[in-house]
């Protein structure tokens, strides 16, 4: 990574062409709840035309590459088991380098999490009282007082307390729903224990996802920032925040620097699209027709430029790039650290597009 701010270099191309290898979220990205997020299985069918090879990098638990890979097809994005894996592959792999081949572990969370762990050489237990050597946590719906009591008992007696993910929300057709850092939240809180976390932002699930596939150009695409992004940088591979999932434009704009992306969508099929620069101007930063520039009280005013002051060959936007002239204004002014954007409208059609993401304050 590079001094200048994120989002301001743009693509100089669209991404598929820059990279040979698209690492994607699925929560949030492929897909919100049982539904592909629409368009996005079509805009993947482009990208793999293109040339662009796909990898499907999850924190969610609770199903088994196969059961992954079967629900991508169902929605009309073909792909192998081979092509996915999951936080509960991470987590084994990890927990069978801690303990050695034969360990025995207790799983939380859903069937994806026990088949992990016996692909890993790991011996799989049901009850704190067979004493397991670890215990590994990872989503799962059917997840109750019952296995939560059972890994605070294991934890307390011992045993190593391994979380696939930490993530405290996912994505869902009726909002935000508990995810599974809300349950390592208790096993922790009552055991008085911190666990070991393996899934993203830890570089190891992008790292078995290079290794497979083989890529020289990675690019992260994901729609959370404390794990898709921040797991990019970590990763040193460019990434691609989508809008499609959790993060909306204040949190983004509030991003503290290793949860800043390198290029910004609505969603997947962003893929396919050229990336404008953001370029700084005597006033303040430009992108497109938009210009984000300093205002009273520290905030920054959005407006468009004049008709002569656009650029030459100015043309279609994706209506996301007054949104990146802000983030590189304020990412200037805070290079180092996560604040709160105060934002103004300068005209009408900026004052439309702020009360579209939710940050008109006058």
């Amino acid at each position: 990574m590079t001094g200048t701010p994120s989002l301001a270099a743009g693509s100089g191309g669209p991404l598929a062409g820059q990279h040979d290898v698209a690492l994607l979220d699925l929560d949030g990205v492929v897909y919100v709840g049982p539904d592909a997020v629409p368009g996005v299985p079509q805009a993947l069918g482009d990208v793999r035309r293109s040339g662009m090879r796909l990898g499907y990098v999850t924190n969610n638990a609770a199903r088994t590459p196969e059961e992954v890979a079967a629900h991508l097809t169902e929605l009309g994005v073909p792909a192998d088991p081979a092509d996915v894996i999951t936080s509960s592959q991470a987590a084994a792999t990890v927990v069978a380098g801690l303990l050695g081949p034969g360990a025995r572990v207790l799983p939380v969370g859903g069937p994806g999490v026990a088949t992990a762990l016996r692909a890993a050489g790991l011996t799989v237990v049901e009850r704190a009282e067979d004493r397991p050597d670890a215990v590994v946590q990872g989503y799962g719906r059917e997840v109750g007082w019952a296995q939560l009591a059972e890994a605070v008992v294991a934890v307390r007696n011992g045993a190593r307390h391994v979380a696939t993910n930490t993530d405290a929300t996912i994505p869902s057709p009726r909002g935000p729903l508990p995810g599974n850092g809300a349950m390592v939240q208790v096993v922790s809180a009552v055991t008085g224990r911190e666990p070991l976390v393996t899934g993203k932002p830890d570089p190891a699930m992008h790292a078995e996802c290079v290794r497979r596939t083989g890529a020289r150009r990675p690019l992260v695409v994901g729609d959370r920032l404390d794990t898709d992004i921040e797991g990019a940088r970590r990763a040193d591979a460019a990434s691609l925040l989508v809008l499609s999932g959790v993060t909306d434009p204040g949190q983004l704009l509030a991003a503290v620097p290793e949860h800043r992306p390198d290029h910004l969508a609505h969603d997947a099929s962003g893929l396919l699209a050229v990336h404008p620069a953001v370029v700084g101007t005597p006033t303040g930063w430009r992108c497109g027709a938009w210009e984000a520039r300093p205002a009273e009280a520290g905030a920054l005013r959005l407006g468009q430029l004049a008709d002569g002051e656009r650029p030459a060959g100015d043309g279609a936007s994706d209506g996301l790039d007054g949104l990146r002239a802000l983030c590189v204004a304020h990412w200037t002014h805070h290079p180092d650290d996560g604040a709160a954007a105060r934002v103004v409208a300068g005209d009408a059609p900026a004052r439309a597009v702020l009360d579209g993401w939710w940050l008109g304050t006058g």
